[in-house]
């Protein structure tokens, strides 16, 4: 049963990669190309939490919290660097 759920999981994280890629290239603002490293690296952090769950360990918890860190203080600072040109 813990197969069947990676694998779905893995693609659907896949196709959720792909779309943030696709968006990151082909992104007609910065705002959508900013909004679409944010999701990569959401699904990144899923990712790694799956392997987690599925794996039993915790190993990845502190690469875990530092994407997390990253992303959001990108998107913040990306945000506000935006309002501030407004």
């Amino acid at each position: 049963m813990m197969n069947v759920f990676a694998v779905v999981t893995a693609v659907i994280l896949a196709v959720a990669a792909f779309g943030a890629i696709g968006r990151i290239i082909l992104g007609p603002s910065i705002l959508d190309r900013v909004l679409a490293a944010d999701v990569l690296l959401a699904v990144v952090g899923a990712g790694l939490a799956t392997d987690m769950i599925v794996n039993g360990h915790l190993d990845y918890l502190a690469l875990l919290v530092s994407i997390s860190l990253v992303g959001f203080i990108g998107s913040v600072t990306v945000a506000r660097f935006v309002t501030d040109r407004r």
